[in-house]
């Protein structure tokens, strides 16, 4: 749509791969609606995954005692965090929609995107105590996860060996996406792309520019338990 800013944040080292495939997908179709595009390439842009006191440009609040949580939500007030995080605020305070693409490592995120979610998204830019979940600070922003698994779908099942594909969102969009505020739209999973035929990558790809054509009229998910873990 457009006038809208989507941010996508991408964590795979090769270009070539599915993901920057998928990701190549989003910017092109997204940018043919009108939308202004920022890609936040991790690897390339050599993000630094480790949240440690280096992350504050000014004195400790507390030189004795290091909290990271705590030392983060104090630079942020008195603006004195690193320029690589507060670049990253800046693109996530200008997005509409958020997309995280990746290939799901361990049932979770790349280290370098786990990294990038514990340094942006800190206390006082993100959420506060109280102001989290529905009041948390990104509120009115879409996110979404796009995502590539090295099994299949079958094994991604209640009765498949790694158990339903929503337990191991519930993580990453409830206790990281909505605990921020965010809106969370339902993933985009490509289920096993190195084992399919390139028939069906290639629809796989279809499957989410297509999905990307309307993606402004649909809504979020319920994030309540149910939605991951069934009545």
């Amino acid at each position: 749509m457009a006038g809208k800013k989507v941010l996508i944040v991408y964590a795979h080292q090769e270009p070539r791969s599915f993901n920057g495939s998928l990701k190549k997908v989003a910017v092109d179709e997204l940018s043919a609606q009108g939308c202004t595009i920022t890609v936040s390439d991790l690897y390339a842009m050599d993000f630094e995954p480790r949240a440690t006191m280096k992350d504050m440009t000014g004195a400790l609040s507390n030189p004795e005692f290091f909290s990271y949580g705590v030392e983060a939500y104090e630079a942020y007030k008195k603006r004195s965090l690193t320029n690589d995080i507060v670049d990253e605020q800046e693109k996530v305070k200008e997005a509409d929609l958020v997309i995280f693409q990746f290939p799901l490592y361990w049932f979770s995120v790349p280290a370098i995107l786990k990294g990038w979610m514990d340094r942006v998204l800190c206390q006082g830019f993100a959420f506060d105590i109280p102001g989290f979940y529905d009041s948390g600070f990104l509120q009115g922003k879409l996110a979404l996860l796009s995502i590539t698994t090295g099994g299949t779908a079958e094994m991604y099942t209640k009765a498949g060996v790694s158990g339903d594909f929503r337990y191991f969102l519930w993580p990453l969009q409830h206790g990281a996406l909505h605990f921020c505020g965010f809106k969370v739209l339902a993933p985009q999973i490509s289920f096993a792309p190195e084992l399919v035929s390139e028939e069906e990558r290639k629809g796989m790809l279809a499957s989410w520019s297509q999905r990307l054509k309307t993606i402004w009229k649909e809504e979020p998910i319920p994030c309540t338990p149910p939605w991951y873990f069934g009545q």
